[in-house]
C-alpha cells in the first residue's frame, strides 16, 4: 500500500466514523438534552462536553490532517479537485463547530435553556450534512483510487 492509498484509508475511516457519530448525535442524542432534569443538567452538560472530547478529537484531527495532506499525496487517479471538495467540507465542519456548536455548549454548561438546546439541534445540520457529504467526497475518492491503472 502507498503512502497515498494509506492517506485516502485513514481519511475514509475517521470521514466515515464521525459521519455516523454525527447522525446519532442529530437525531438522538441532541434531542435528549431536553429530558434531562433542569437540576442535573449544568453537571451532565460539562461531562459530557469533556467526554465528548474524547471520542470525537482524535477522529477529527486524523480526518482533517488526512484531508491537508490528500491535497500533495493522493492516489495519482484521484482528482485534485475531490481531494480540495473534501478539504473544503472539513473547514465548513470545523467553523461550524468553533463558531457555533462550541458557545452553545458553552451556554448549555451553565443549565438548560430550550432556545440554546433548539440553536444546538438546528445549526447541528450544517455538520450532519457536511460530514454525509464528505463521506461520499471519500467513498468518491476511493472508486477513483481502486480503478484499473488504464480503466
Amino acid at each position: 500500500m502507498t503512502l497515498a492509498h494509506a492517506l485516502l484509508a485513514a481519511n475514509l475511516l475517521a470521514t466515515c466514523f464521525m459521519t455516523g457519530l454525527i447522525w446519532f448525535v442529530q437525531v438522538v442524542h441532541y434531542p435528549l438534552f431536553a429530558a434531562v432534569g433542569r437540576g442535573e443538567f449544568a453537571a451532565y452538560s460539562r461531562s459530557h462536553q469533556s467526554l465528548t472530547t474524547l471520542v470525537v478529537g482524535p477522529p477529527m484531527l486524523l480526518e482533517a490532517v488526512s484531508a491537508a495532506l490528500l491535497l500533495v499525496v493522493r492516489p495519482p487517479s484521484v482528482p485534485a479537485w475531490l481531494a480540495w471538495t473534501g478539504l473544503a467540507l472539513v473547514a465548513v465542519i470545523w467553523l461550524s463547530t468553533a463558531l457555533l456548536q462550541v458557545p452553545a455548549h458553552g451556554r448549555l454548561s451553565a443549565g438548560f435553556d430550550a432556545e440554546t438546546g433548539g440553536f444546538l439541534v438546528a445549526t447541528n445540520w450544517i455538520r450532519t450534512i457536511a460530514w454525509s457529504l464528505r463521506s461520499a467526497v471519500v467513498v468518491w475518492m476511493l472508486a477513483y483510487a481502486l480503478r484499473p491503472a488504464n480503466g
